[in-house]
Parts: structure tokens; C-alpha cells; sequence
């Protein structure tokens, strides 16, 4: 080793001493350092201490409110979808769109405003039935929060189960009861909930589809004449789409067309 490494080294190993022996002096000497105190967040218990009873309504603060607020809201849009009339109104008022040709027109926020307050109508008398029979004595102490989910789950069930029957759909439910590796229900108080729910979904994208055909196909023949009148004159290099979108504005609009799919959309949902 080199001259200059070893008196780089013998004057490192003194300085590495000198600071250590001072940092343990230092330790000893200083005065105990207490931990500081524990920050406890709202409704959180340290150990030792109860739990709140979180059944009761009166137990629950105003921040756990909203956050079972916010879980609400953010499942309505799948809970309106799954267990009401939407999926029927959109998928119709989507095939009569494209069966007009109008492409983008109406646009979609029109359509999606229009099934909303058409699917609110609809179901009115089923959301009062659950006010009244679920959320209101909940509200009043009077029924616990099970008791609650029980009685707010009945009218929403009378609803689907009668869209089901009304479409002859009855096999949807056994479909899907088989496929959870459930008995074959004899009566509509056998059927789960998890069953009812996609079959009755499956239910609505069969009866939905078929409203739309009937939509679609008095636009079809109006494509077809124009189709043959314009290859019947030669004139095969024009689109028939530009010709018949005018003739099909214009007997939409002379036999009052959404008013007509309004009264048979709301004509085929049974309340």
C-alpha cells in the first residue's frame, strides 16, 4: 500500500472514533424523548374500546352517511339499468335511429334523457310502493335495516316477475336457476334474487329487440322501393340512403312517430 493511502487512514480511524464516542456521549446525556401522542381519526376505536352498534341509524356520523351516499349514487346507474324499464326504452329509441338514417341524430344525450324520464314515469308507482313500504319506517325506527332491504326488494320483484310473465319469458328464469345449480323454482317466491335479476334483463333485451324489428321494418321497405326504383332508371353509382332519409323524415314525421313509440313503449311495460 502506498505511503499517502496510509496516512490517508491514520487520520480517518481517529476522526471515525472521535465522532462516535461523541454521538454515544450525546445520547446518554440527552433527556428522554416521549413518543408523541396517538392521532386517532374520527369513528376509529383505539384498543379497549367498544364499537359502536353500526345497525342503528343514530350510531352512524355524518362522514360514514356520505360515504354510503356516494356508494349509492355510484351503483344507481347499474341499478337502473339492471332492475327497470331502461334497457327496453334505449335499445328501441337506438334501432328507430338507425332506422331513420340520421346517424348521430337525435344525439345520444336527447335519447339518454328521454329513456330517463320516460323509465321515471314507468316506474313511479314502484318507487312509491318502496317509499312507503321500506324507506320511510327505516327512516322512523321502525323497521331495521334488513327488515328494510326486505320490504324495499318486493315491489321491485312484483315488477320484474310481471314483465317476465307478461312476455312469456318464464324459461329465462329456469335458465339461469339451473346454471347456479339451483332447483328448478315451482313458484316466483323461490326464485333469488340473483336469479330474477339477469333473467329478467335477458327478458327486456328479447322484448326489446323485438319492438325494435317492428320499428325497423316499415323503414326497410322504404329503402327497398328506392333501392329498385333507382336501379330500375340506371342510376346504380347514387347511394339509395341520400333519396330514402327524406321519404322516411317525412313519414315519421306525417304519422306522428314518437308519439307513436311512446304510447307503444309505455303500452308494453305492465304496472
Amino acid at each position: 500500500m502506498s505511503p499517502r493511502y496510509l496516512w490517508f487512514i491514520s487520520i480517518l480511524l481517529p476522526l471515525a472514533a472521535f465522532v462516535c464516542r461523541a454521538d454515544s456521549a450525546f445520547a446518554a446525556d440527552a433527556p428522554p424523548v416521549e413518543p408523541p401522542p396517538a392521532v386517532v381519526a374520527p369513528g376509529i376505536s383505539l384498543p379497549g374500546t367498544a364499537l359502536p352498534d353500526l345497525t342503528k341509524r343514530e350510531n352512524f356520523s355524518s362522514a360514514l352517511q356520505i360515504i354510503i351516499l356516494l356508494t349509492v349514487l355510484t351503483l344507481a346507474p347499474a341499478i337502473l339499468l339492471m332492475v327497470t324499464s331502461f334497457t327496453r326504452i334505449i335499445i328501441v329509441l337506438s334501432l328507430l335511429r338507425q332506422a331513420l338514417g340520421t346517424q348521430q341524430l337525435p344525439p345520444n344525450q336527447v335519447l339518454m334523457g328521454l329513456a330517463m324520464f320516460m323509465t321515471f314515469l314507468i316506474m313511479e308507482p314502484t318507487w312509491q310502493r318502496v317509499h312507503h313500504d321500506a324507506l320511510t319506517p327505516y327512516m322512523n325506527g321502525k323497521l331495521s335495516q334488513p327488515a328494510a332491504l326486505t320490504a324495499a326488494q318486493v315491489p321491485v320483484r312484483e315488477f320484474m316477475e310481471a314483465q317476465i310473465m307478461h312476455a312469456h319469458n318464464e324459461a329465462d328464469v329456469d335458465l339461469f336457476a339451473q346454471a347456479a345449480h339451483q332447483p328448478v323454482p315451482k313458484q316466483w317466491g323461490d326464485v333469488g334474487i340473483t336469479t330474477l335479476i339477469p333473467a329478467f334483463m335477458l327478458s327486456e333485451l328479447k322484448t326489446a329487440f323485438l319492438l325494435g324489428f317492428k320499428v325497423y321494418l316499415p323503414f326497410l321497405i322504404i329503402d327497398l322501393v328506392v333501392s329498385s326504383v333507382l336501379i330500375s332508371v340506371g342510376m346504380m353509382m347514387l347511394p339509395p340512403v341520400l333519396i330514402s332519409m327524406p321519404f322516411k323524415l317525412l313519414l315519421f314525421v306525417l304519422v306522428d312517430g314518437w308519439r307513436l313509440i311512446t304510447i307503444g313503449l309505455l303500452g308494453s311495460f305492465v304496472t
